[in-house]
């Protein structure tokens, strides 16, 4: 099956187009906004694209929803499925006994505990002896002290769109799709 997928939940955005678990090629881009660009750059037919596979955070509101939104459309217009992935466990597969960490801002991360999505400070996160990928892993690195983090510039610390196709599995109408929301909106907190 050819997989096209892509998340946004994160300050990196990534796209790949994947065929029975072989990755074809990939891009990335600094921002959800050039998603459509790099998608673009990615698939030379996208009438060969069989089936969506999209990260669905937790991560930045705006992003995911640009994410979310971008395979609704790609979906509708190209009549294949779409596939959710936690951009927390596909940040995991590229490093399965690692930790993921996001960088959540207002001073919390994003990880998996006990396998289930959360939003800790990160003094609230057990790091000693545990190695740590992702974002949050590099901002928050001196405060995860006893951890074993990756280079900054390791690819560990980005999700990878290519292990968002290896991991979807349940394919079905994208508006079955739903973000993983940890905490409300910035937009929402500041109403009185």
């Amino acid at each position: 099956m050819l997989i096209l997928a892509f998340d946004t939940a994160t300050s990196v955005t990534t796209a790949a187009v994947v065929r029975d678990g072989e990755v074809i090629s990939e891009r990335r881009a600094d921002h959800a906004k050039q998603l459509v660009a790099a998608l673009d750059e990615l698939v030379e037919d996208p009438r060969a694209i069989e089936a969506l596979a999209v990260g669905t955070g937790p991560g930045s509101f705006t992003s995911i929803r640009i994410g979310l939104s971008a395979a609704r459309a790609l979906a509708l217009a190209l009549a294949v499925p779409v596939a959710g992935v936690s951009t927390l466990d596909a940040l995991a597969a590229a490093a399965p006994e690692a930790v993921p960490v996001i960088d959540a801002k207002r001073g919390e991360v994003f990880t998996l505990v006990d396998g289930y999505a959360r939003v800790l400070r990160p003094d609230e996160l057990d790091a000693e002896g545990k190695t740590l990928v992702g974002d949050g892993a590099v901002r928050y690195r001196d405060v995860f002290e006893g951890a074993e983090i990756p280079p900054d510039e390791s690819e560990l610390h980005i999700p990878q769109a290519r292990f968002h196709a290896l991991l979807a599995s349940e394919f079905g109408p994208a508006e079955q799709v739903e973000p993983i929301y940890l905490r409300v909106p910035d937009a929402e907190r500041s109403v009185p």
